[in-house]
């Protein structure tokens, strides 16, 4: 196995690398570009067929970022959220193992934990009071004589796949499926390791809901439109369709150079360009299906996306992290209007176009869309999606 001081190396070599081709970008004026155009059925965003396809043959088999060791970070901490119409519930036992289950009761299928964050060691289902341990194993019933005797090692919540790596906290939705995430991410989470990432503070949460989840995806995956869509919050600091794009597996790290790359580069010796993430270029980077992270010096977001009941609807969250915990009461209010102000930019600036494309699509205008030479990133999604949708493992995976 690799040491991980060697990992480490590599990656910052790796990052330096990626820097260097950056600046060439800004100085030339170029992108990151493949030699063909990808075009995709406009009916991929309105199907509720091909919707439902994606729930069962994506969402409910891949390893989905659901949590964050900073949500969890206590012994009976738990988190009660909706997957895509999924009930799940994550916890952390008293011997500090993070576990997930779907939060439906053995007996009648009530929940046994209301959505949202707590700490407890138990959980009671409160339309008839049934108990269920950390394990997920049922403890007690009630009124058990009147009930009549069960086995109660059959009775316990059913249990998710999970692993916590590097702060993050993966489920897959369906029981017994396997969860191999050195093979899903391919050295990808070394990045948050990196950073030490299972040391930060969750900041908190807003809920945003738009288009149908992919249309949403799709601006994360390229700054395209910076310029048009974004001329004074993002174009000031960071060049329209300019854009690098590396693979691991499925998953993305999408670079995106500052206007001032090259005077920021220019202050550090060439063997440290690896270390200067946000100081002249950043990363957006992608999990697949539905999670892109922007880490920031002063706040983090990462925004999960889940299909919505329909195929026309999405529901967005977006996390907010940091590596430091709330000082003050002073320092609560100034991050929560930085969280309130990273939210309506993504929602006013993204969402709403979204929801003007979802229209436009379901209107029988064109047949297809195209994504350009300078659209890797989203040719690049769209091909993985289509490898999971044909179902068959045999078949050759998208390279970038």
């Amino acid at each position: 196995m690799d040491h991980p001081l060697a990992r480490q190396a590599d990656r910052i070599e790796q990052i330096g690398d990626v820097a260097e081709i950056m600046r060439d970008y800004v100085e030339t004026r170029t992108t990151f570009q493949t030699d063909k155009h990808m075009r995709v059925p406009s009916a991929s965003y309105t199907d509720p067929d091909q919707w439902k396809a994606e729930m069962e043959l994506v969402f409910k088999r891949v390893p989905l970022l659901l949590a964050f060791t900073a949500e969890l970070p206590k012994p009976g901490d738990f988190k009660a959220m909706d997957v895509g119409g999924m009930p799940v519930l994550i916890n952390r036992d008293k011997a500090g193992k993070v576990r997930a289950f779907l939060n439906v009761c053995a007996h009648r299928g009530a929940p046994v934990a209301s959505e949202g964050r707590g700490n407890c060691s138990r959980f009671t289902c409160k339309y008839h009071g049934w108990t269920y341990g950390a394990d997920g194993k049922l403890i007690g019933i009630s009124e058990p004589a009147s009930y009549g005797a069960i086995d109660k090692s059959e009775m316990g919540l059913r249990e998710l796949p999970c692993e916590e790596r590097a702060g993050l906290i993966f489920v897959c939705l369906t029981p017994n499926a396997p969860i191999d995430l050195d093979h899903y991410f391919r050295g990808y989470l070394d990045d948050f390791a990196a950073l030490d990432f299972g040391n930060w503070s969750y900041m908190g949460s807003r809920v945003i809901e738009g288009a149908n989840w992919k249309i949403a995806f799709d601006g994360y995956l390229e700054g395209y439109h910076f310029a048009s869509l974004h001329p004074e919050t993002i174009a000031p600091r960071t060049p329209s369709n300019c854009m690098h794009y590396e693979a691991f597996g499925p998953n993305l790290r999408i670079g995106f150079p500052h206007r001032a790359i090259g005077e920021a580069l220019d202050k550090v010796p060439r063997a440290d360009w690896g270390r200067q993430e946000n100081n002249g270029f950043d990363f957006v980077r992608i999990f697949f299906p539905n999670v892109s992270a922007f880490i920031a010096p002063e706040i983090t977001q990462i925004a999960q996306l889940f299909p919505g009941p329909t195929p026309g609807q999405n529901r967005t969250v977006l996390n907010y992290l940091r590596r430091e915990p709330i000082r003050d009461e002073a320092d609560r209010v100034a991050v929560e209007a930085a969280i309130d102000f990273f939210r309506d930019v993504t929602y006013n600036e993204d969402y709403v176009i979204g929801l003007e494309i979802q229209k436009g699509l379901e209107s029988g205008a064109h047949d297809e869309l195209v994504f350009g030479q300078n659209e890797r990133g989203n040719q690049y999604f769209h091909e993985w999606l289509n490898w999971y949708l044909e179902d068959d493992p045999t078949a050759p995976e998208p390279v970038l």
